[in-house]
């Protein structure tokens, strides 16, 4: 440069000017575009990677949760058999005794077994009930973590696709980048709706 209004540029000037005013060449815009869908895509990747892991912690504790119901009401149906053998055991009693007033103790028992057993019984249909539905939330959750894996997946192929076009400078990669994100983001979408 000289300081008479003679202007010398030297051999890389006018790349720096041209990359002051926002382009790198012919392909510029395309590479722009592409790192920032990247990023977004990458950014919603994670969060739906995150869901996907949480969606499945949650199947496995509510399937915890049904066998623990489903124990629980094992056991309260041998509770009411070992009640139903008592009453048995008492029903023969009183049919063999021949003392009247021994009649009438074992058919106290025999009728307060029988109580207990109503009893029993809808405590362990209530909690084969709560079993059953601990079982379905969990169905339901690994429904929807099965969605989150495959938006996720579906994310990360368009980011392998946004690398490849890239490098090639393929424009019908960048349009199939373009459509990887948004069926993995519509897969996500619904994950979110359990759809």
């Amino acid at each position: 440069m000289s300081g008479d209004g003679f202007h010398v540029h030297g051999p890389h000037d006018h790349e720096l000017e041209h990359a002051a005013q926002g382009g790198h060449g012919e392909h510029s815009g395309m590479i722009n575009q592409i790192a920032m869908f990247t990023a977004i895509i990458a950014t919603i990747g994670a969060i739906f990677g995150y869901m996907g892991g949480a969606t499945q912690a949650n199947a496995g504790l509510f399937k915890n949760n049904a066998a623990i119901k489903k124990t629980e009401a094992s056991n309260q149906w041998n509770y009411f058999q070992s009640k139903s053998t008592k009453q048995s055991l008492a029903e023969v009693s009183r049919d063999l005794t021949p003392r009247e007033d021994e009649k009438t103790k074992y058919q106290a028992k025999i009728d307060r077994y029988e109580k207990e057993k109503n009893e029993i019984k809808l405590g362990a249909e209530k909690l084969e009930a709560e079993a059953t539905a601990w079982d379905k939330q969990s169905d339901e959750q690994m429904h929807q973590h099965h969605r989150w894996a495959q938006a996720t997946t579906v994310l990360q192929v368009c980011i392998a696709l946004a690398a490849i076009s890239l490098l090639t400078k393929k424009k019908w990669l960048e349009y199939a980048m373009f459509g990887a994100g948004g069926l993995g983001v519509i897969v996500g979408i619904l994950a979110a709706l359990h759809i």
